[in-house]
């Protein structure tokens, strides 16, 4: 209680900035925040015991979600990498109706698969990325090839030059979103990954949202000074279907606001493995990642990434091996940084997107990828864009 009452004085006491509305006050207080210190003293932790006991930091906002058990075999999580959903925990909090958040639900090792496929996969192409604002498709072509040794076998020191990896900052599946527009169009398609589309319907489902499509995906790949300004989701054209948010690596620090910036956010921790649904009036709602938080171990794994895949594996799973020399480029990545999944469903049954001009489809590479995630050594912040949607 005292290290709660010490960040609540804390965020108090912070000056504002001319002009800062209260979510950006917050965004800056954590951004700034010390790890081990009673500055995350007010953040949500859903995995902690004491969350689901009704005490700590936020407990009093904190309510127990009802999944809908029945709606997904054992099989079939099995099958994506799930325990059975009757094991999980989710709450939700209150104020924030649809909002909710399950605390690791994967089987151990699983993660392996979709931590290796947000790397090896979906970065490849002809899923887009933000280095293809700067580099030709051949120069992108194989992300994994290209930085697979420097990753593997050099220490992490500065002076060694970043490989293509450890540039990349977002990839887009599906319907590719427009960063220049924030639209989404039916000229601008690749085929959805199968295996994330069954996990995203296995979660829907379980959330009450049956029938499901994964449609479009936003992967975000952070660094330690990596953030995610300000924004809402709001280009889907189907605002009833949720959003669903997974996590993996280095654990963060989640703002969820209100319908505007004016209402102060809450603060909640997000580790590796977690995933969070915003559906219904939370759909809508202003977030942000203002703080990845480096391992208070060093440079280390969580510690739910350290039991390996199992090698054998259902025979109808999603989930392919991992081969330790796959794992130990991985595991180099991930020691400094953080991968987040995002997918949507666009379009309501039987919709189809609005005609526009064809200048309006066309997409602008130049401008792509400078107003998502931000760094503290991208040239981001020297660009008069606004990071908030």
């Amino acid at each position: 209680m005292g290290k709660m009452a010490a960040a609540v004085g804390s965020v108090a006491t912070l000056a504002a900035e001319p002009g800062e509305d209260a979510f950006r006050k917050l965004f800056r207080f954590y951004r700034q925040s010390r790890p081990g210190t009673a500055d995350l003293g007010a953040v949500i932790d859903f995995s902690a015991a004491h969350t689901a006991r009704g005490t700590g930091p936020g407990a009093r906002k904190v309510v127990k979600s009802q999944l809908s058990v029945s709606s997904v075999s054992d099989q079939d999580a099995h099958r994506a990498g799930l325990q059975p959903v009757s094991k999980w925990q989710a709450y939700g909090l209150q104020g924030y109706p649809g909002f909710i958040f399950i605390p690791n639900p994967f089987l151990p090792g699983y993660q392996w698969h979709w931590v290796k496929q947000c790397l090896k996969l979906y970065s490849q192409k002809p899923n887009v990325c933000n280095l293809d604002k700067h580099m030709s498709q051949e120069e992108t072509q194989d992300l994994w090839e290209q930085s697979k040794e420097l990753l593997r076998y050099k220490e992490v020191n500065k002076r060694r030059p970043r490989s293509l990896l450890e540039k990349l900052r977002w990839v887009t599946l599906g319907y590719h979103y427009n960063w220049d527009s924030k639209k989404y169009s039916a000229d601008h398609y690749t085929p959805f990954p199968s295996d994330l589309a069954f996990l995203s319907e296995q979660v829907a489902a379980a959330c009450g949202f049956q029938g499901f499509r994964a449609e479009a995906g936003i992967l975000n790949y952070y660094r330690l000074d990596s953030t995610l300004g300000i924004h809402v989701d709001r280009s889907e054209l189907d605002h009833s279907k949720p959003l669903l948010s997974f996590s993996f690596g280095q654990s963060a620090i989640f703002l969820l606001g209100g319908l505007k910036r004016d209402e102060a956010p809450t603060a909640m921790f997000m580790h590796s493995g977690d995933i969070m649904v915003m559906s219904g009036f939370s759909r809508l709602l202003n977030h942000a990642v203002p703080r990845v938080l480096p391992s208070p171990q060093g440079e280390s794994l969580p510690c739910c990434l350290e039991t390996p895949l199992p090698a054998v594996l259902p025979r109808d799973s999603v989930v392919q091996p991992c081969s330790e020399e796959d794992w130990q480029v991985c595991t180099r990545y991930l020691k400094t940084a953080r991968v987040n999944m995002t997918v949507r469903q666009v379009l309501a049954a039987d919709q189809d997107f609005p005609s526009e001009p064809a200048e309006e489809n066309q997409r602008d590479l130049t401008l792509e990828g400078f107003c998502h995630l931000d760094d503290d050594n991208s040239q981001v912040k020297r660009m008069k864009l606004d990071p908030d949607s």
